[in-house]
Order: C-alpha cells, then sequence, then structure tokens
C-alpha cells in the first residue's frame, strides 16, 4: 500500500505549454530545412510553396524554445518536494502516562509544499479472541478515519489523537508536520494507518506519496526512542 513520491499532475501553462512550444519549433525546423533542400520543381508543389521560417529563423525558434523547456524542467526538479515520514516511542503524548508511537510527516526538500489533497485509510488487526476480523476502511478524510477508529472501541486523545490536515496546510522545506500518536493498546487494534498526501511545489506540479504510520513501530515500547534531528 505504501508507495513512491510520484508526480501526479504537472502545471499546465509551465509544462505542457512549453513542451508543445518546442515541438512545434522542432517541427518548424525540420520544415524549413526539407524545404530548403527540394528542387525548384518540388518547392512549387503543395505543401511546400508555403514559406513558414528560414533556417536561421528556425533554428533561433528551436533554441529558445527547447531551452526554455529544459530550463522549466530543472528549475522544477530543484523545488520538488521530498515526502517522507518519520516516528518514534514518545512520552509526554498521551494520558496517563502511557507511552505513545507518535508520526510525523516530513519534507526534506529545499523549498516549501503545500497539501492539495490528504486521505486516510485505517486496517485493523484480527481480534485476540477469534472474532471475524474488521473490514478495512475506505479512503476518506481524517475525521473519517477518527470515526472509524472511535467505532472499533478506540477514544480520540486517549488511545490515538489523529491531527487533522486539510488542503492548503504548508509544508516547510526542511521540515515535518505532527501526523498523530497511537497508545500501545490502539496498536494492538490498528494494523495500519495510510496516509495518502498529494502536495503542490512553486512550480505548480502535483506530487503524491501514501505513508504507512505504523510502519516499523514498536506496539509495545519499553522506553522514549531520542529524537530525531
Amino acid at each position: 500500500m505504501e508507495s513512491e513520491q510520484r508526480v501526479v499532475r504537472r502545471n499546465t501553462l509551465l509544462s505542457r505549454l512549453l513542451n508543445t512550444s518546442a515541438a512545434v519549433a522542432l517541427a518548424l525546423l525540420a520544415y524549413s530545412v526539407v524545404h530548403d533542400n527540394l528542387s525548384d520543381h518540388l518547392q512549387n508543389t503543395w505543401p511546400w510553396r508555403l514559406k513558414l521560417l528560414d533556417i536561421q529563423s528556425a533554428t533561433t525558434a528551436a533554441l529558445a524554445a527547447l531551452g526554455a523547456s529544459l530550463a522549466r524542467a530543472q528549475y522544477a526538479r530543484t523545488v520538488r518536494p521530498a515526502l517522507g515520514h518519520s516516528g518514534r516511542a514518545v512520552d509526554g503524548m498521551a494520558p496517563r502516562g502511557q507511552r505513545a508511537w507518535a508520526c510525523h510527516l516530513t519534507n526534506a526538500a529545499q523549498d516549501v509544499a503545500v497539501i492539495s489533497e490528504i486521505s486516510y485509510l485505517v486496517t485493523f488487526r484480527p481480534p485476540a479472541d477469534g472474532a471475524p476480523p474488521r473490514a478495512p476502511g475506505a479512503w476518506g478524510p481524517a475525521l473519517h478515519a477518527i470515526a472509524e477508529l472511535a467505532a472499533a472501541g478506540l477514544e480520540q486523545r486517549k488511545d490515538f489523537m489523529l491531527v487533522v490536515l486539510t488542503s492548503g496546510v504548508p509544508l516547510p522545506a526542511q521540515g515535518r508536520r505532527f501526523l498523530g500518536w497511537f497508545t500501545e493498546h490502539a496498536m494492538q487494534v490498528v494494523d495500519e494507518v495510510y496516509i495518502r498526501v498529494q502536495v503542490v511545489d512553486r512550480v505548480g506540479d502535483t506530487h503524491e506519496r501514501t505513508i504507512a504510520c505504523l510502519k516499523a513501530a514498536d506496539r509495545a515500547p519499553a522506553h522514549p526512542d531520542p529524537e530525531l534531528s
């Protein structure tokens, strides 16, 4: 279920238009080269009787369009986000001195990104008493995931906490956003909480990644983990 980061949508104006312009400029250059190397007889036949650009002008247009397209692609690589997540056992979050597994969404890139869409999917572990396993939930917003966890007998801010993140929330460069925490009791009930997040970078491209909050989680933490730098 967990996925690698991928681009799901390019900015139409800043990407597709530039690529289309480069393709048109290359086509004009190819037409001009072929046109100037035809015999006089063929130059008077259709469609070669059309004189669009001379070779010098077509070359200049192709180089300019290709340069703009390559510059945009390079800048897009520079500002693209680097989405990931981290988790560790912590003290002081859950009530009654319970130790919890805390999760964060990270952006390790050098530029800010903005969440455009985020959804959650909860899966459950088989019950210890041999009862039929709970069916996996469906993708939905944070409040939907909280309701599914509550229906499984878990209490928000007592057994777990999920932060409600919505579109428009920024992910700072070289920073992270807190996602929530789960106590040992909650992790005995919950198998995994998947979060599918889409973010928009500075050039308008949309990136998506699905993370697993409880991946490699210590489900019975005996001591807290050190703070990650």
